[in-house]
């Protein structure tokens, strides 16, 4: 039986969280929170006594947390973060209190709305939210795995059959690739991108009756987020339909190892598709989670701004 996904301690570096899945270990890290003690109303005898206890707890539970570093240190020599097994699997974290912790919560989904502005997305996962646009929703009964908005409404796929939407966005961390340049990495999804919007679905259909040819529109550097990133853009043509375009922005994640971050838009060509401007106004719209001053978009100023 594997642990439900959530936050455990890092099986590399036991003074980290990492988040776990469900199935495997993701790039994400955090410093552990540690949860503080209650604080006893003025006057109250355990607010007297308290502070004689301070020094004494704080001697404790530093001696506690460095033994558990050496036991945990001796436990991981020679042990591979990547090998299967038991070991590897996560193990919850102590707490000051030494009481197991259940596993964290998840992170939100990419498609909850923040609380603070519902008009925008929020991915928790990679750090950052993203505007939802006039005619753009959060997706609904979605096959696609990471889709953070689609443009509102369906029609009749041309090619094979089934439903298809105007317009897609989405949202993923690249985990399987040792490549970091933002521009390395888009131009080596961009093909993909279009592919999975324009080829072949999942269950190997040709909604759009296959891609026939395409070409670079855009491409160059971007600020995203405060932080140096890269767009590729292909105009694509279907055997059926308009076909349309599809683009592939790359940047560091302002959250954890900065993993970097690969955002698709998917846009149907003719008028019933969205505006090409949305892209771009989409893009200028990323923000880190919580900060809504650090934004980006081609012009700005390219390179990490913290």
């Amino acid at each position: 039986m594997t642990p439900p996904p959530g936050w455990y301690r890092d099986p590399s570096g036991p003074h980290l969280e990492r988040w776990w899945d469900g199935t495997a270990w993701t790039a994400h890290r955090r410093a552990p929170e540690a949860a503080a003690p209650p604080v006893p109303p003025p006057g109250s005898p355990s607010a007297a006594a308290g502070g004689k206890r301070a020094g004494a707890v704080a001697l404790t539970t530093a001696g506690a947390v460095l033994v558990a570093a050496i036991v945990t240190g001796t436990v991981l020599l020679g042990k591979d973060d990547g090998a299967p097994g038991t070991r590897n699997l996560p193990q919850p974290a102590p707490t000051a209190s030494g009481a197991t912790p259940t596993a964290a919560p998840p992170p939100a989904s990419p498609s909850k709305p923040s609380a603070e502005d519902p008009s925008r997305v929020v991915d928790e996962l990679n750090g950052i939210t993203l505007p939802l646009l006039d005619g753009w929703i959060r997706p609904e009964h979605v096959a696609q795995d990471d889709v953070v908005m689609t443009r509102d409404g369906t029609y009749d796929c041309p090619g094979d059959g089934g439903l298809c939407r105007h317009g897609l966005v989405i949202s993923r961390t690249v985990t399987a690739n040792d490549e970091r340049s933002p521009e390395a990495l888009a131009r080596e999804d961009i093909p993909d991108a279009a592919d999975d919007a324009y080829d072949r679905d999942l269950l190997g259909n040709r909604p759009f009756g296959g891609i026939e040819s395409h070409e670079q529109v855009a491409a160059g550097p971007v600020a995203v987020a405060g932080r140096a990133g890269y767009f590729v853009r292909w105009r694509v043509r279907t055997a059926k339909g308009p076909g349309g375009h599809v683009q592939s922005l790359v940047f560091p994640s302002t959250v954890g190892t900065e993993s970097p971050i690969v955002v698709r838009y998917v846009f149907d060509a003719g008028e019933d598709g969205p505006p090409l401007a949305d892209m771009d106004r989409i893009t200028e719209g990323i923000r880190p989670v919580g900060d809504a001053s650090t934004g980006g978009g081609v012009g700005s100023s390219i390179g990490p701004t913290g």
